[in-house]
Protein backbone atom coordinates (compact mmCIF):
# COMPACT_ATOMS: atom_id res chain seq x y z
CA UNK A 1 0.00 0.00 0.00
CA UNK A 2 2.98 2.26 -0.55
CA UNK A 3 1.09 4.20 -3.26
CA UNK A 4 -1.52 5.57 -0.81
CA UNK A 5 -1.16 8.06 2.02
CA UNK A 6 -0.22 6.72 5.43
CA UNK A 7 -3.40 8.21 6.93
CA UNK A 8 -5.55 6.38 4.38
CA UNK A 9 -3.71 3.12 4.91
CA UNK A 10 -4.13 3.39 8.67
CA UNK A 11 -7.85 4.18 8.34
CA UNK A 12 -8.50 1.18 6.08
CA UNK A 13 -6.46 -1.09 8.34
CA UNK A 14 -8.53 0.09 11.31
CA UNK A 15 -11.73 -0.60 9.39
CA UNK A 16 -10.44 -4.02 8.41
CA UNK A 17 -9.57 -5.01 11.96
CA UNK A 18 -12.96 -3.81 13.21
CA UNK A 19 -14.69 -5.76 10.45
CA UNK A 20 -12.68 -8.87 11.31
CA UNK A 21 -13.79 -8.67 14.93
CA UNK A 22 -17.41 -8.16 13.83
CA UNK A 23 -17.25 -11.11 11.45
CA UNK A 24 -16.15 -13.42 14.25
CA UNK A 25 -19.20 -12.36 16.24
CA UNK A 26 -21.52 -12.87 13.26
CA UNK A 27 -20.07 -16.34 12.64
CA UNK A 28 -21.42 -17.45 16.03
CA UNK A 29 -25.01 -16.36 15.39
CA UNK A 30 -27.66 -18.99 14.83
CA UNK A 31 -30.01 -18.79 11.90
CA UNK A 32 -32.82 -17.63 14.18
CA UNK A 33 -30.66 -14.81 15.55
CA UNK A 34 -29.62 -13.68 12.07
CA UNK A 35 -33.18 -13.80 10.77
CA UNK A 36 -34.47 -11.75 13.68
CA UNK A 37 -31.72 -9.21 13.07
CA UNK A 38 -32.60 -9.01 9.37
CA UNK A 39 -36.25 -8.32 10.13
CA UNK A 40 -35.21 -5.61 12.58
CA UNK A 41 -32.89 -4.07 9.98
CA UNK A 42 -35.76 -4.03 7.48
CA UNK A 43 -37.93 -2.14 9.95
CA UNK A 44 -35.09 0.32 10.58
CA UNK A 45 -34.64 1.02 6.86
CA UNK A 46 -38.36 1.65 6.42
CA UNK A 47 -38.43 3.88 9.50
CA UNK A 48 -35.63 5.96 7.99
CA UNK A 49 -37.37 6.23 4.60
CA UNK A 50 -37.97 9.98 4.76
CA UNK A 51 -34.34 10.64 5.72
CA UNK A 52 -33.06 8.33 2.98
CA UNK A 53 -35.30 9.88 0.30
CA UNK A 54 -34.30 13.41 1.34
CA UNK A 55 -30.62 12.50 1.12
CA UNK A 56 -31.26 10.89 -2.25
CA UNK A 57 -32.87 14.07 -3.52
CA UNK A 58 -29.62 15.88 -2.66
CA UNK A 59 -27.65 13.35 -4.66
CA UNK A 60 -30.05 13.54 -7.60
CA UNK A 61 -29.96 17.34 -7.66
CA UNK A 62 -26.17 17.32 -7.60
CA UNK A 63 -26.09 14.70 -10.35
CA UNK A 64 -28.53 16.59 -12.57
CA UNK A 65 -26.53 19.80 -12.11
CA UNK A 66 -23.43 17.89 -13.17
CA UNK A 67 -25.04 16.52 -16.32
CA UNK A 68 -25.78 13.00 -15.09
CA UNK A 69 -27.73 11.03 -17.71
CA UNK A 70 -31.33 10.03 -17.13
CA UNK A 71 -30.39 6.35 -17.07
CA UNK A 72 -27.82 6.90 -14.31
CA UNK A 73 -30.30 9.03 -12.39
CA UNK A 74 -32.73 6.12 -12.58
CA UNK A 75 -30.09 3.83 -11.04
CA UNK A 76 -29.45 6.38 -8.31
CA UNK A 77 -33.08 7.20 -7.47
CA UNK A 78 -34.54 5.98 -4.14
CA UNK A 79 -38.24 6.72 -3.91
CA UNK A 80 -40.33 5.68 -0.90
CA UNK A 81 -41.47 2.71 -2.99
CA UNK A 82 -37.89 1.66 -3.67
CA UNK A 83 -37.00 1.99 0.01
CA UNK A 84 -39.89 -0.35 0.76
CA UNK A 85 -38.60 -2.76 -1.88
CA UNK A 86 -35.08 -2.92 -0.44
CA UNK A 87 -36.51 -3.41 3.05
CA UNK A 88 -38.61 -6.25 1.71
CA UNK A 89 -35.46 -7.80 0.23
CA UNK A 90 -34.10 -8.05 3.78
CA UNK A 91 -37.27 -9.80 4.89
CA UNK A 92 -37.01 -12.16 1.93
CA UNK A 93 -33.46 -13.01 2.99
CA UNK A 94 -34.69 -13.88 6.47
CA UNK A 95 -37.01 -16.48 4.94
CA UNK A 96 -34.21 -18.23 3.05
CA UNK A 97 -32.12 -21.15 4.33
CA UNK A 98 -28.87 -20.27 6.07
CA UNK A 99 -25.93 -21.45 3.94
CA UNK A 100 -23.49 -21.48 6.87
CA UNK A 101 -22.94 -25.00 8.16
CA UNK A 102 -24.39 -26.70 5.08
CA UNK A 103 -22.54 -29.96 4.38
CA UNK A 104 -21.59 -29.99 0.71
CA UNK A 105 -20.03 -33.45 0.74
CA UNK A 106 -18.47 -35.97 3.11
CA UNK A 107 -18.06 -39.58 4.05
CA UNK A 108 -16.67 -41.95 6.65
CA UNK A 109 -13.28 -43.51 5.86
CA UNK A 110 -12.42 -47.15 6.47
CA UNK A 111 -10.45 -46.16 9.57
CA UNK A 112 -13.55 -44.53 11.06
CA UNK A 113 -12.59 -40.89 10.39
CA UNK A 114 -15.66 -38.83 9.57
CA UNK A 115 -14.87 -36.09 7.06
CA UNK A 116 -17.21 -33.42 5.79
CA UNK A 117 -16.93 -30.23 3.82
CA UNK A 118 -19.09 -27.42 5.21
CA UNK A 119 -19.92 -23.90 4.15
CA UNK A 120 -18.40 -21.12 6.27
CA UNK A 121 -18.39 -17.32 5.91
CA UNK A 122 -15.74 -15.61 3.80
CA UNK A 123 -15.04 -13.26 6.72
CA UNK A 124 -14.55 -9.67 5.55
CA UNK A 125 -15.91 -8.67 2.15
CA UNK A 126 -15.17 -5.38 0.43
CA UNK A 127 -17.86 -4.11 -1.94
CA UNK A 128 -17.02 -1.36 -4.45
CA UNK A 129 -19.92 -0.04 -6.48
CA UNK A 130 -21.30 3.00 -8.23
CA UNK A 131 -24.64 4.84 -8.24
CA UNK A 132 -26.85 2.02 -6.93
CA UNK A 133 -27.77 2.75 -3.28
CA UNK A 134 -29.99 -0.34 -3.15
CA UNK A 135 -26.72 -2.30 -3.24
CA UNK A 136 -25.90 -0.84 0.18
CA UNK A 137 -28.90 -2.54 1.74
CA UNK A 138 -28.55 -5.76 -0.24
CA UNK A 139 -24.87 -6.09 0.65
CA UNK A 140 -25.49 -5.52 4.34
CA UNK A 141 -28.30 -8.06 4.42
CA UNK A 142 -26.46 -10.72 2.45
CA UNK A 143 -23.41 -10.16 4.62
CA UNK A 144 -25.37 -10.66 7.83
CA UNK A 145 -27.16 -13.80 6.66
CA UNK A 146 -23.91 -15.36 5.39
CA UNK A 147 -21.95 -14.32 8.48
CA UNK A 148 -19.70 -11.76 6.78
CA UNK A 149 -18.74 -8.23 7.75
CA UNK A 150 -19.07 -5.80 4.83
CA UNK A 151 -16.83 -2.82 4.04
CA UNK A 152 -18.69 -0.74 1.47
CA UNK A 153 -17.33 1.88 -0.88
CA UNK A 154 -20.18 3.39 -2.89
CA UNK A 155 -19.81 5.93 -5.64
CA UNK A 156 -19.63 9.64 -4.88
CA UNK A 157 -22.87 10.18 -6.82
CA UNK A 158 -24.79 8.36 -4.05
CA UNK A 159 -22.75 9.63 -1.10
CA UNK A 160 -25.58 11.22 0.86
CA UNK A 161 -27.99 8.35 0.22
CA UNK A 162 -25.50 5.67 1.21
CA UNK A 163 -24.56 7.58 4.36
CA UNK A 164 -28.21 7.80 5.43
CA UNK A 165 -28.78 4.10 4.80
CA UNK A 166 -25.66 2.97 6.65
CA UNK A 167 -26.44 5.26 9.58
CA UNK A 168 -29.83 3.54 9.93
CA UNK A 169 -28.28 0.08 9.63
CA UNK A 170 -25.53 0.72 12.16
CA UNK A 171 -27.97 2.25 14.64
CA UNK A 172 -30.13 -0.86 14.34
CA UNK A 173 -27.13 -3.14 14.91
CA UNK A 174 -26.26 -1.21 18.08
CA UNK A 175 -29.83 -1.35 19.36
CA UNK A 176 -29.75 -5.12 18.86
CA UNK A 177 -26.42 -5.33 20.71
CA UNK A 178 -24.74 -6.61 17.55
CA UNK A 179 -21.45 -5.22 16.21
CA UNK A 180 -22.17 -2.09 14.17
CA UNK A 181 -18.86 -2.61 12.37
CA UNK A 182 -20.49 -5.50 10.54
CA UNK A 183 -21.32 -2.80 7.97
CA UNK A 184 -18.96 0.10 7.33
CA UNK A 185 -19.02 2.77 4.64
CA UNK A 186 -15.86 4.33 3.28
CA UNK A 187 -16.32 7.94 2.25
CA UNK A 188 -12.85 8.81 1.01
CA UNK A 189 -11.61 9.17 -2.55
CA UNK A 190 -9.89 6.77 -4.92
CA UNK A 191 -7.12 6.17 -2.37
CA UNK A 192 -9.70 4.34 -0.26
CA UNK A 193 -10.31 1.93 -3.14
CA UNK A 194 -6.60 1.34 -3.62
CA UNK A 195 -6.09 0.72 0.09
CA UNK A 196 -9.10 -1.59 0.32
CA UNK A 197 -8.18 -3.79 -2.65
CA UNK A 198 -4.61 -4.16 -1.41
CA UNK A 199 -5.51 -4.90 2.24
CA UNK A 200 -4.51 -8.53 1.88
CA UNK A 201 -4.85 -10.34 5.18
CA UNK A 202 -7.51 -7.94 6.45
CA UNK A 203 -10.00 -8.27 3.59
CA UNK A 204 -10.84 -11.74 2.31
CA UNK A 205 -12.73 -10.87 -0.86
CA UNK A 206 -13.46 -7.83 -3.02
CA UNK A 207 -16.49 -7.54 -5.31
CA UNK A 208 -16.62 -4.64 -7.79
CA UNK A 209 -20.00 -3.76 -9.25
CA UNK A 210 -20.34 -1.05 -11.85
CA UNK A 211 -19.02 0.02 -15.21
CA UNK A 212 -16.24 -1.61 -17.20
CA UNK A 213 -13.62 0.92 -16.08
CA UNK A 214 -14.31 0.34 -12.37
CA UNK A 215 -14.25 -3.44 -12.73
CA UNK A 216 -11.04 -3.39 -14.77
CA UNK A 217 -9.31 -1.11 -12.25
CA UNK A 218 -10.21 -3.41 -9.34
CA UNK A 219 -9.35 -6.64 -11.14
CA UNK A 220 -5.94 -5.41 -12.32
CA UNK A 221 -5.00 -3.53 -9.14
CA UNK A 222 -6.16 -5.89 -6.40
CA UNK A 223 -3.96 -8.15 -4.31
CA UNK A 224 -7.12 -9.38 -2.55
CA UNK A 225 -9.11 -12.13 -4.32
CA UNK A 226 -11.80 -10.64 -6.59
CA UNK A 227 -15.10 -11.95 -7.88
CA UNK A 228 -15.54 -10.11 -11.15
CA UNK A 229 -18.99 -8.83 -11.96
CA UNK A 230 -19.42 -7.86 -15.57
CA UNK A 231 -21.03 -5.37 -17.84
CA UNK A 232 -24.12 -6.49 -19.70
CA UNK A 233 -23.91 -6.39 -23.49
CA UNK A 234 -26.97 -8.61 -23.69
CA UNK A 235 -28.36 -10.19 -26.89
CA UNK A 236 -31.77 -11.45 -27.99
CA UNK A 237 -31.68 -13.83 -30.97
CA UNK A 238 -34.96 -14.53 -32.79
CA UNK A 239 -34.58 -17.88 -34.50
CA UNK A 240 -36.21 -19.05 -37.73
CA UNK A 241 -38.53 -21.25 -35.65
CA UNK A 242 -39.57 -18.53 -33.19
CA UNK A 243 -43.12 -17.76 -32.18
CA UNK A 244 -43.03 -14.18 -33.45
CA UNK A 245 -45.66 -12.87 -31.03
CA UNK A 246 -43.58 -14.26 -28.17
CA UNK A 247 -40.43 -12.85 -29.74
CA UNK A 248 -42.00 -9.39 -29.93
CA UNK A 249 -43.00 -9.43 -26.26
CA UNK A 250 -39.61 -10.75 -25.11
CA UNK A 251 -37.61 -8.27 -27.17
CA UNK A 252 -39.63 -5.23 -26.09
CA UNK A 253 -39.61 -6.27 -22.43
CA UNK A 254 -35.89 -7.07 -22.48
CA UNK A 255 -35.06 -3.65 -23.92
CA UNK A 256 -37.60 -1.24 -22.46
CA UNK A 257 -38.73 -2.59 -19.07
CA UNK A 258 -35.81 -0.89 -17.31
CA UNK A 259 -33.15 0.00 -19.88
CA UNK A 260 -30.55 1.34 -17.43
CA UNK A 261 -29.78 -2.00 -15.79
CA UNK A 262 -27.25 -4.68 -16.73
CA UNK A 263 -29.77 -7.34 -17.77
CA UNK A 264 -31.49 -5.10 -20.33
CA UNK A 265 -30.98 -6.24 -23.94
CA UNK A 266 -28.63 -4.15 -26.05
CA UNK A 267 -28.61 -6.11 -29.33
CA UNK A 268 -31.27 -7.88 -31.41
CA UNK A 269 -30.35 -10.55 -33.96
CA UNK A 270 -33.03 -11.89 -36.29
CA UNK A 271 -32.80 -14.96 -38.55
CA UNK A 272 -33.09 -14.04 -42.22
CA UNK A 273 -36.00 -16.43 -42.73
CA UNK A 274 -38.28 -14.40 -40.43
CA UNK A 275 -36.69 -10.97 -40.72
CA UNK A 276 -39.06 -9.66 -43.39
CA UNK A 277 -42.07 -10.50 -41.22
CA UNK A 278 -40.68 -9.74 -37.80
CA UNK A 279 -38.47 -6.66 -38.16
CA UNK A 280 -41.16 -4.16 -39.26
CA UNK A 281 -43.27 -5.17 -36.24
CA UNK A 282 -40.56 -5.13 -33.61
CA UNK A 283 -38.79 -2.01 -34.85
CA UNK A 284 -42.06 -0.09 -34.97
CA UNK A 285 -42.87 -1.14 -31.40
CA UNK A 286 -39.39 -0.26 -30.16
CA UNK A 287 -39.41 3.11 -31.92
CA UNK A 288 -42.81 3.96 -30.45
CA UNK A 289 -41.27 3.39 -27.03
CA UNK A 290 -38.45 5.82 -27.78
CA UNK A 291 -35.69 3.34 -28.64
CA UNK A 292 -32.94 4.67 -30.94
CA UNK A 293 -32.16 1.90 -33.43
CA UNK A 294 -28.70 1.15 -34.81
CA UNK A 295 -29.36 -1.22 -37.72
CA UNK A 296 -27.20 -3.07 -40.23
CA UNK A 297 -28.02 -2.69 -43.93
CA UNK A 298 -30.31 -5.73 -44.09
CA UNK A 299 -32.28 -4.72 -41.00
CA UNK A 300 -32.54 -1.11 -42.12
CA UNK A 301 -33.97 -2.23 -45.46
CA UNK A 302 -36.75 -4.06 -43.62
CA UNK A 303 -37.49 -1.30 -41.10
CA UNK A 304 -40.77 -0.35 -42.80
CA UNK A 305 -40.23 3.39 -42.58
CA UNK A 306 -38.91 3.35 -39.01
CA UNK A 307 -35.90 5.64 -38.65
CA UNK A 308 -32.60 3.83 -38.04
CA UNK A 309 -28.94 4.74 -37.80
CA UNK A 310 -26.16 2.70 -39.41
CA UNK A 311 -24.79 0.28 -36.83
CA UNK A 312 -21.07 0.46 -36.12
CA UNK A 313 -18.67 -2.01 -34.58
CA UNK A 314 -18.57 0.26 -31.54
CA UNK A 315 -22.37 0.14 -31.22
CA UNK A 316 -22.38 -3.67 -31.38
CA UNK A 317 -20.01 -3.68 -28.42
CA UNK A 318 -21.79 -1.02 -26.34
CA UNK A 319 -23.83 -1.43 -23.19
CA UNK A 320 -26.08 1.57 -23.81
CA UNK A 321 -27.73 1.86 -20.35
CA UNK A 322 -30.63 3.55 -22.11
CA UNK A 323 -33.16 3.43 -24.92
CA UNK A 324 -30.80 2.42 -27.72
CA UNK A 325 -30.40 -0.94 -29.44
CA UNK A 326 -28.29 -2.52 -32.16
CA UNK A 327 -30.18 -4.64 -34.68
CA UNK A 328 -28.95 -7.08 -37.32
CA UNK A 329 -29.96 -9.96 -39.58
CA UNK A 330 -28.12 -13.29 -39.47
CA UNK A 331 -28.34 -16.21 -41.87
CA UNK A 332 -28.20 -19.05 -39.35
CA UNK A 333 -28.07 -20.12 -35.73
CA UNK A 334 -24.32 -20.55 -36.12
CA UNK A 335 -24.11 -16.99 -37.41
CA UNK A 336 -25.96 -15.70 -34.36
CA UNK A 337 -23.69 -17.63 -32.00
CA UNK A 338 -20.59 -16.37 -33.82
CA UNK A 339 -21.82 -12.78 -33.53
CA UNK A 340 -22.51 -13.19 -29.82
CA UNK A 341 -19.09 -14.76 -29.32
CA UNK A 342 -17.56 -11.65 -30.86
CA UNK A 343 -19.39 -9.06 -28.79
CA UNK A 344 -20.94 -10.64 -25.68
CA UNK A 345 -19.72 -9.71 -22.21
CA UNK A 346 -20.83 -13.20 -21.10
CA UNK A 347 -23.64 -11.85 -18.92
CA UNK A 348 -26.99 -12.93 -20.40
CA UNK A 349 -28.00 -13.97 -23.90
CA UNK A 350 -31.40 -15.15 -25.11
CA UNK A 351 -32.80 -17.33 -27.89
CA UNK A 352 -36.46 -17.28 -28.91
CA UNK A 353 -37.32 -20.51 -30.72
CA UNK A 354 -39.74 -23.44 -30.85
CA UNK A 355 -36.92 -25.67 -32.14
CA UNK A 356 -35.61 -27.51 -29.06
CA UNK A 357 -32.44 -28.81 -30.76
CA UNK A 358 -31.64 -25.21 -31.73
CA UNK A 359 -32.25 -24.12 -28.13
CA UNK A 360 -29.95 -26.85 -26.82
CA UNK A 361 -27.22 -25.87 -29.30
CA UNK A 362 -27.52 -22.21 -28.29
CA UNK A 363 -27.41 -23.06 -24.59
CA UNK A 364 -24.39 -25.32 -25.05
CA UNK A 365 -22.34 -22.98 -27.24
CA UNK A 366 -23.09 -19.49 -25.92
CA UNK A 367 -20.52 -18.86 -23.19
CA UNK A 368 -22.53 -16.64 -20.85
CA UNK A 369 -23.37 -16.77 -17.16
CA UNK A 370 -27.08 -17.01 -18.00
CA UNK A 371 -28.74 -18.31 -21.16
CA UNK A 372 -32.43 -17.55 -21.57
CA UNK A 373 -34.68 -19.75 -23.73
CA UNK A 374 -37.98 -18.07 -24.59
CA UNK A 375 -37.82 -15.68 -21.64
CA UNK A 376 -36.95 -12.03 -21.10
CA UNK A 377 -33.36 -11.21 -20.21
CA UNK A 378 -34.75 -9.11 -17.35
CA UNK A 379 -35.07 -12.28 -15.29
CA UNK A 380 -31.31 -12.42 -14.69
CA UNK A 381 -31.61 -11.14 -11.17
CA UNK A 382 -31.04 -12.59 -7.72
CA UNK A 383 -34.49 -11.63 -6.53
CA UNK A 384 -36.16 -13.14 -9.59
CA UNK A 385 -34.11 -16.33 -9.14
CA UNK A 386 -35.45 -16.65 -5.59
CA UNK A 387 -32.25 -15.57 -3.84
CA UNK A 388 -33.91 -12.72 -1.92
CA UNK A 389 -31.28 -10.24 -3.09
CA UNK A 390 -28.00 -10.31 -4.96
CA UNK A 391 -24.52 -8.99 -4.40
CA UNK A 392 -23.93 -8.77 -8.15
CA UNK A 393 -23.88 -10.86 -11.31
CA UNK A 394 -20.60 -12.62 -11.91
CA UNK A 395 -19.36 -13.14 -15.46
CA UNK A 396 -16.23 -15.02 -14.43
CA UNK A 397 -15.96 -18.81 -14.22
CA UNK A 398 -14.30 -19.50 -10.87
CA UNK A 399 -16.31 -20.08 -7.64
CA UNK A 400 -19.33 -17.99 -8.63
CA UNK A 401 -21.11 -17.31 -11.92
CA UNK A 402 -24.39 -15.51 -12.63
CA UNK A 403 -26.48 -13.87 -9.88
CA UNK A 404 -24.54 -14.10 -6.61
CA UNK A 405 -26.24 -14.31 -3.26
CA UNK A 406 -25.76 -16.19 -0.01
CA UNK A 407 -23.92 -19.30 -1.16
CA UNK A 408 -21.44 -17.25 -3.20
CA UNK A 409 -20.47 -15.30 -0.07
CA UNK A 410 -19.32 -18.47 1.62
CA UNK A 411 -16.29 -20.66 1.22
CA UNK A 412 -15.81 -24.15 2.66
CA UNK A 413 -13.66 -25.88 5.21
CA UNK A 414 -13.06 -29.57 5.87
CA UNK A 415 -13.89 -30.89 9.33
CA UNK A 416 -12.38 -34.25 10.20
CA UNK A 417 -13.79 -35.96 13.29
CA UNK A 418 -11.87 -38.86 14.78
CA UNK A 419 -11.46 -40.82 17.98
CA UNK A 420 -7.69 -41.18 18.21
CA UNK A 421 -6.72 -42.38 14.71
CA UNK A 422 -3.07 -41.91 13.76
CA UNK A 423 -1.40 -42.38 10.42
Amino acid sequence: MSDVAEETRHRIETAGRAARAASKRLALLSRAEKDTALLTLADAVEAASATIVAANEEDLARGAAGGMSESLQDRLRMTPERVTQVAQALRDLAALPDPVGEVTRGNTLANGLQIKQVRVPMGVVGMIYEARPNVTVDAAGLGLKSGNAMILRGGSAAAATNAAIVEALRASYEQQELPADAVQLLDGGHDDVTALITARGLVDLVIPRGGAALIEAVVTGSSVPVIETGTGNVHVYVDRAADLDMALDITVNSKTHRPSVCNAAESLLVHADVAETFLPRVLTELAERGVVLHADERAAALAGGVATQPVTDEAWGTEFHGLEMSVGVVDSLDGAIAHIDGYSTHHTDCIVTEDRPAARTFAAQVDSAVVMINASTRFTDGGEFGFGAEIGISTQKLHARGPMALAELTTTKWIVDGDGQIR
